[in-house]
């Protein structure tokens, strides 16, 4: 089996592909849905994709060393443009492709693209754009190709063309060129760059992390063996291609076990795709998952009496007894009975339609999952499990075992990866996937890599006595005391609010002061749902947001979330005590969240100063202006008075808050 096969000459990914075009060149490697229907590659159809791309990228002129820039939605002729410029000895560069053009520009400059891979007509648009901004810089990029046609007869080709037209040309030049391909991939070591990928920019301009063939290979191959992944997995590739995560799991693991590698139509398919293919082996961030429930929830409020009453009676069942199932624990005859019913009528079907009955490994990573929404999946039989990985890291750090799974901890360290707990209570790592360089940034490299290979993770945790598995508490720079000297984690009560569904973003304010405080972001999906049901009108997100019923409801959860938090002794202090709902939704586009959805802390405290200085000021109202990115890249303003609450906070025993 690839799990237990060793790396010998398999070096590169290029390597990879020859091996898995010799070994499976019959068997599917890739699909893509277009138009409806799935087409599928083989990997021997694949291996021939590759190289045509890589001969035409020859034809144009590719150099040793030169970053081709990847700009578009999960397609397997991107993944394998990416795969032919390290055939060429080029780095690939996977970019956001819902990034705007003044983030592309800093990519596109700071890594100095010479060629361009794009999906479509608008992530050449953005391109071009990005060379009119970038003036005399913009001579660096040599060539654009492009992979979907439409639109696209128009422009100026003199410096573009279509992908399919460069492989064309390739294909044509193979006795000329040939010879020269062969020898960059007979080139290609373990330590030679595999991709660039920049960090997601939480606390600044984004990194350009730089990893190797032993970085992602090794990576690869120890994780694969660590979950017993093999060439009959099945993954969905959603994620943006830009992500440590997708490039690990549909180029990285892919290559390594030879597993197939499904490519949705788009966005809007997404889960009627997920459903269609059926992955054995899958990832999301906690929002899909926190989505996804949000939506069975929202359906279940909607269905007969009779359907709620049964959903909720083996749901019931499902929450006592299904983790132990899944973990393969003693449970009674009778519970286990009465799970299998549950199974045929309730869970089987819910499974189905989520997309995850034949899931045999399921990861979630990014943020920290609300327990419930975790304990949730695991009680209907689904192997979710957490693991806690960086860029920086070819992903991996720490995964759950089989039968080791909570919602409290983030694993044991992967095979290969050492990790180790600071003075300051900072996770440091080293392993065969740490990263080689920032690029272009010695500084920044020096200060998170030490000359022993230990990387700072810039998180806080501890390792649980007995059981050696790793908790993260929160980003260590925003762990902090509150004015009284407690302790401050603000993702543990963000995360706690996020598990109910009317709310989708919260961010909670509080390092310094004498109380904690929070924004609110509703989810305009379910709070639209329930004000449907309760015959509430409104005619917009701020509207909605503003009404008082709606404030009434989100003040239940948030003073729910304070008895939660009440009964932690360590954290006690982290409870709510003012709070408003903000009247936009947080946007990467506006800078308040990264393309990851992680939220910008600093941004946010600069840019709603005012909200927050009314929350700790006491005020019950306050007007505001904010600004505001439309889709089309206009900037405009929207203003708005909000309404500022009290929270009932639970009464803590000053020993308790003193611990």
């Amino acid at each position: 089996m690839a799990e237990n096969a060793t790396t010998g000459d398999l070096q590169s990914i290029p390597a990879l592909l020859a091996r898995n075009a010799a070994k499976w060149g019959g068997l599917p490697a890739f699909r893509e849905k277009e138009f409806g229907i799935w087409q599928s590659w083989t990997w021997a159809e694949t291996a021939d994709e590759v190289r045509a791309i890589a001969l035409g990228f020859l034809t144009l002129g590719i150099d040793r060393g030169d970053h081709v820039a990847i700009i578009g939605r999960n397609r397997p002729a991107l993944y394998w443009s990416m795969v032919a410029a390290e055939m060429c000895g080029a780095v690939p560069v996977p970019l956001y492709q819902d990034a705007v053009a003044e983030e592309m520009a800093y990519v596109l400059e700071h890594c100095g693209a010479r060629f361009i891979v794009a999906g479509d007509q608008e992530q050449v648009d953005k391109v071009l754009e990005v060379q009119e901004a970038l003036g005399d810089k913009s001579t660096q990029i040599h060539h654009i190709a492009y992979l979907d046609k439409r639109g696209m007869r128009k422009y100026d080709h003199t410096r573009m063309n279509a992908l399919a037209d460069i492989a064309a040309e390739g294909r044509a030049a193979a006795q000329r060129v040939g010879p020269e391909l062969d020898k960059r991939i007979a080139e290609l070591t373990y330590d030679h760059t595999c991709v660039m990928l920049y960090t997601s920019g939480t606390t600044g301009k984004p990194k350009g992390v730089v990893l190797s063939n032993r970085n992602i290979i090794e990576t690869a191959k120890n994780s694969a063996a660590f979950d017993h992944l093999k060439r009959d997995d099945e993954v969905l590739a959603y994620l943006p291609m830009a992500w440590v995560g997708d490039f690990i799991f549909s180029v990285g693991q892919a290559f390594w076990t030879g597993f197939t590698v499904n490519c949705p139509e788009n966005a809007a398919t997404m889960m009627t795709d997920l459903r269609e293919i059926g992955p054995t082996y899958f990832f999301a961030p906690p929002r899909v998952f926190e989505g996804q429930l949000t939506n069975v929830m929202i359906r279940m409020e909607d269905a007969g009496r009779l359907k709620k009453r049964m959903f909720d009676h083996y749901m019931g069942i499902a929450r006592r007894v299904g983790p132990a199932i899944l973990d393969g624990k003693p449970v009674s005859g009778m519970d286990r009975f009465r799970y299998w019913l549950g199974d045929l009528l309730v869970y089987g079907p819910l499974k189905n339609t989520l997309g995850f009955s034949r899931v045999r490994v399921g990861y979630t990573a990014g943020e920290a999952i609300g327990p419930e929404i975790f304990d949730f999946y695991r009680s209907l039989g689904i192997n979710l499990k957490q693991l806690y990985g960086q860029t920086e890291a070819s992903v991996f750090i720490t995964q759950q075992p089989d039968g080791e799974v909570r919602s409290d901890t983030v694993g044991v360290p992967s095979p290969g990866v050492e990790v180790k707990i600071g003075d300051n209570g900072e996770v440091f790592y080293r392993s065969p996937g740490t990263f080689v360089e920032y690029y272009k940034n010695a500084e920044s490299t020096a200060s998170t890599k030490d000359a022993e290979g230990w990387v700072a993770t810039g998180d806080a945790g501890f390792f649980e006595e007995g059981t050696g598995h790793l908790r993260i508490i929160d980003r260590a720079k925003d762990v902090g005391k509150m004015a009284d000297g407690t302790l401050f984690a603000p993702k543990y009560v963000e995360n706690k609010l996020k598990f109910y569904p009317n709310i989708l973003e919260a961010v909670v304010f509080g390092a310094g002061r004498n109380m904690c405080t929070a924004f609110i972001n509703i989810d305009l999906n379910a709070v639209g749902n329930w004000a449907e049901r309760n015959n509430i009108a409104y005619a917009s997100y701020q509207e909605l947001a503003g009404h008082p019923k709606v404030y009434e409801m989100i003040q239940s959860h948030v003073e729910d979330v304070n008895k939660s938090v009440a009964a932690d002794p360590m954290l006690a202090g982290c409870q709510i005590h003012r709070f408003l709902i903000l009247h936009k939704e947080l946007d990467a586009d506006d800078g308040e969240l990264t393309r990851t959805r992680k939220v910008r802390r600093k941004i946010i405290e600069e840019k709603f100063a005012d909200l927050i200085d009314a929350l700790y000021g006491g005020k019950d109202e306050i007007y505001t202006e904010t600004e505001v990115t439309y889709e089309d890249g206009r900037k405009g303003k929207i203003k708005a008075t909000l309404t500022l609450r009290d929270a009932k906070v639970e009464r803590v025993a000053e020993r308790m808050a003193a611990e």
